[in-house]
């Protein structure tokens, strides 16, 4: 019996572990995450010392994503009045793409 493998993205990985990559990248994460927040925590809340020890103990991965491989389904499982009820309903809400994409589905597997 043969296994079908799925199709994977392909990727470059980069170990990142500079110290001015690690601080900019954890006080832009930082920043990012505690905007919402009544009294936002710095970076320069912490004691110096204590950051510098957590800085050095992190090691940044960049991935870069090269490709993409995907396949559309259109809901090609389903009874046709339900794929261009979709694909109307997605018309609706303006997602025109898709919507039309659905109802060409239909109109092929009506036939």
């Amino acid at each position: 019996m043969e296994l079908s493998r799925r199709p994977r993205p392909r990727t470059r990985i980069t170990v990142r572990d500079d110290e001015r990559y690690v601080r900019r990248n954890v006080a832009k994460l930082t920043h990012m995450h505690e905007a919402s927040q009544p009294a936002p925590w710095k970076m320069g809340d912490a004691p110096k010392d204590f950051i510098d020890t957590m800085v050095k103990a992190i090691v940044a991965l960049e991935i870069e994503i090269t490709s993409l491989v995907g396949k559309s389904k259109l809901s090609q499982n389903k009874e046709v009045r339900d794929i261009q009820n979709a694909g109307e309903m997605l018309n609706a809400r303006g997602v025109n793409g898709m919507g039309e994409a659905m109802l060409a589905v239909a109109a092929a597997k009506s036939q």
